[in-house]
């Protein structure tokens, strides 16, 4: 292998010619995490319970609880070391930790978020388990990481990454507020609570089976909005074989969102699907619960585990995919699908659902416009998102191997 000037081969891979290979018994003090103490916990943190517990656990970052008192002070790293082991953290706030979750503290001067980051992308802990995995104090002291000869240009390195890392964060609260943004606007829109400029209440509100509505508005059985084509065509056949063939695995939860668009021959498909044209509904009636539709740009075919709903003339096609993605109709489908084993809503219970609608399409269209526009929002949001990810992954890959340097 060629070398390049100024670098060396070393036991975890090429790395600059001044970077120290060392073990992380070495560099840090490890220790494991203790039994919970239970008249010192709480679930929530509050004035008296304000130091957090963490566990092996990978949600919110192994948050268990809070505690009245800490067991570790500042700038540690915490090491899963049961189940999915090997998944660090950096601790910048007095804590405790419980279920042999390993703590490093550092004996000799470096940076700690460095290191974290070094062990999350090129420690690989390969132990062998008959039962739960488990790293031990003693196992992953033998592991080495390779560090910059100045804890300055450690921290030069951390500080690049935790700027990504905050980049990242503040992104995912802002999709996750625009999100619960959404949720509310359609609950709101789509019962009339809420009017949009030009369609004020003029005659005021009425009193409806399903509650307050404006008396512009009326009641409709969903199967008086739209109907469910029938008839199956043979994907094996042209035109049918070439067209896009859509199942629920290819439509993204709660978003109205196509992710895959595959042909029936790339799919192999060999039984009857459905037809379905631009500008129907297209809605997975299995497992209700996971809000799978979205609304046809292009004729296609779908599985039979799906409805191809067509509009009527007098409906707005986004306004209906709007109401069959919200939280009415996805609790009542939730509902009556549990009558049969495998969870799913039939099209009896399908013309059963009754919900409100503007009798004026343009005040539908302008709904489902609003709508729309928090969707590509929120999409536009998501792109970046995941530009970013892979920007910071690509620095990691640089930057934790002194390829490229920062002094």
């Amino acid at each position: 292998m060629e070398v390049k000037p100024g670098y060396r081969q070393s036991d975890v891979g090429m790395i600059p010619e001044d970077w120290k290979v060392t073990s992380l018994g070495a560099l840090c003090e490890i220790t494991a995490g203790r039994d919970l103490v239970k008249r010192a916990f709480s679930p929530t943190g509050d004035h008296r319970y304000q130091f957090p517990i963490y566990s092996n656990a990978l949600m919110n970052k192994g948050l268990y609880g809070y505690s009245n008192s800490y067991q570790y002070e500042t700038d540690k790293i915490t090491v899963t070391g049961r189940g999915d082991v090997g998944h660090a953290v950096y601790r910048n706030t007095r804590f405790c930790a419980i279920g042999r979750l390993l703590v490093l503290s550092s004996k000799r001067p470096c940076d700690l978020r460095f290191v974290t980051e070094y062990i999350n992308n090129f420690v690989d802990f390969a132990l062998e388990s008959t039962g739960v995995p488990q790293l031990t104090a003693p196992q992953i002291s033998t592991y080495e990481v390779a560090l910059p000869p100045t804890k300055a240009e450690q921290q030069t390195i951390a500080g690049a990454l935790s700027d990504a890392d905050a980049l990242i964060e503040s992104l995912e609260q802002l999709i996750a507020k625009k999100r619960a943004l959404k949720q509310g606007a359609m609950q709101e829109l789509l019962i009339g609570k809420r009017r949009l400029p030009g369609f004020e209440v003029k005659r005021g509100y009425k009193q409806s089976e399903l509650g307050v509505i404006p008396k512009d508005w009326a009641l409709r059985p969903l199967l008086t909005a739209v109907r469910i084509a029938q008839g199956q065509v043979d994907p094996k056949i042209e035109p049918y074989k070439s067209m896009f063939l859509v199942g629920p695995a290819h439509v993204e939860s709660a978003t109205g969102k196509l992710v895959t668009r595959q042909t029936a021959a790339e799919q192999g498909a060999i039984s009857g699907k459905y037809l379905f044209a631009e500008g129907d509904i297209v809605y997975g009636k299995i497992n209700p619960y996971l809000q799978k539709a979205f609304l046809a740009d292009f004729s296609g075919l779908c599985s039979a585990d799906m409805y191809p709903l067509k509009p009527s003339r007098d409906v707005s096609s986004g306004f209906i995919l709007s109401v069959i993605l919200g939280h009415q109709f996805t609790k009542y489908a939730e509902s009556v699908s549990v009558r049969s084993g495998m969870p799913k809503i039939n099209r009896v219970e399908m013309g059963e659902f009754v919900f409100p609608v503007p009798t004026d399409k343009a005040e539908q269209s302008a709904i489902a416009a609003i709508l729309s526009d928090m969707d590509a929002e929120i999409a536009a949001l998501e792109a970046k998102l995941t530009k970013v990810r892979q920007l910071k992954q690509g620095m990691m890959q640089e930057l934790l191997t002194g390829k490229i340097r920062l002094v």
